[in-house]
């Protein structure tokens, strides 16, 4: 007989203070949807756990390996080894071994993730656990796993254009997208962006949670955002981590940089951290 395939788990990171805030309803239909696809849904309701969001010595068990210069990736790197991290991180850590994939669910703070989010990255993706020098980007850790920020904003998409007074949604993304998910290793899929709800009519946002909805019910089968691969680059001190010179030969004749970040003086790639290129 067959053997039935394993369940999928999903983790859901959420950080909102109001059960009846959008939010909160986004974060209902992906446990929903999910769950009606037989997914296994976890989810660290940040605000209700009162997670801590600042990264201090707490964070450790027993004894620091350097008490007189306290340096925190260091400490929770040997404290994660020797499993002596505290409970809190110990068991987000957990969740996040057991998931796919995993959604940020969160209102856009002053163009980031509140502190409390924040903070669940800081004291969660310590150094061992979520990456090292050698497993980072393509080689990173988590590469097997998907990730989505999905999130909403207090000003309108107009707003977050290449020309409008927020700037290039893009280049907002960029730091959380690369600098921490694909860092980590992360398949990125498109963010899911609710634009505006606080000032949008109750159809709309019915529309807004419908097409996530719809979304989900996919997600598997989507096509991560395209970064730049990590063998483009010499991974040494001696090359700086910088472009392969022929690789950088091959880039003159692009239109466009290789990604928003990597534009090498260029146009930026259009869409690259909202949209997954067309095959």
């Amino acid at each position: 007989m067959q053997r039935e395939m394993a369940q999928k788990t999903a983790l859901i990171v959420y950080a909102h203070q109001s059960p009846v805030s959008f939010n909160a309803a986004a974060r209902d239909v992906a446990v929903e949807a999910l769950t009606k696809q037989g997914y296994k849904v976890l989810v660290s309701d940040l605000y209700a756990m009162s997670f801590k969001s600042s990264a201090t010595a707490d964070d450790i068990k027993g004894d620091l390996k350097n008490p007189e210069h306290f340096v925190y990736n260091e400490e929770m790197m040997a404290a994660w080894q020797d499993g002596r991290l505290s409970d809190d991180v110990s068991e987000e850590q957990h969740k996040l071994e057991q998931a796919e994939l995993v959604i940020f669910q969160f209102p856009l703070y002053w163009f980031s993730v509140p502190a409390i989010m924040k903070g669940w990255i800081d004291r969660v993706l310590t150094q061992g656990f979520a990456f090292t020098l050698q497993k980072m980007y393509d080689n990173g850790i988590f590469k097997d796993k998907k990730a989505i920020l999905s999130f909403t904003t207090g000003a309108t998409e107009s707003m977050f254009l290449a020309d409008a007074v927020h700037g290039d949604i893009n280049v907002l993304l960029w730091p959380l997208q690369n600098g921490v998910l694909r860092f980590c290793g992360f398949q990125v899929l498109a963010p899911q962006i609710f634009w505006c709800p606080a000032h949008s009519p109750a159809s709309v946002r019915s529309q807004m949670l419908e097409a996530w909805r719809e979304r989900l019910h996919g997600v598997f089968a989507e096509k991560p955002l395209s970064f730049a691969p990590t063998e483009y680059f010499d991974l040494s001190f001696q090359g700086g981590f910088r472009l392969r010179p022929e690789v950088r030969e091959k880039c003159v004749s692009l239109t466009h940089g290789i990604t928003t970040a990597h534009h090498l003086g260029k146009p930026l790639p259009p869409d690259n951290q909202t949209k997954a290129k067309e095959s």
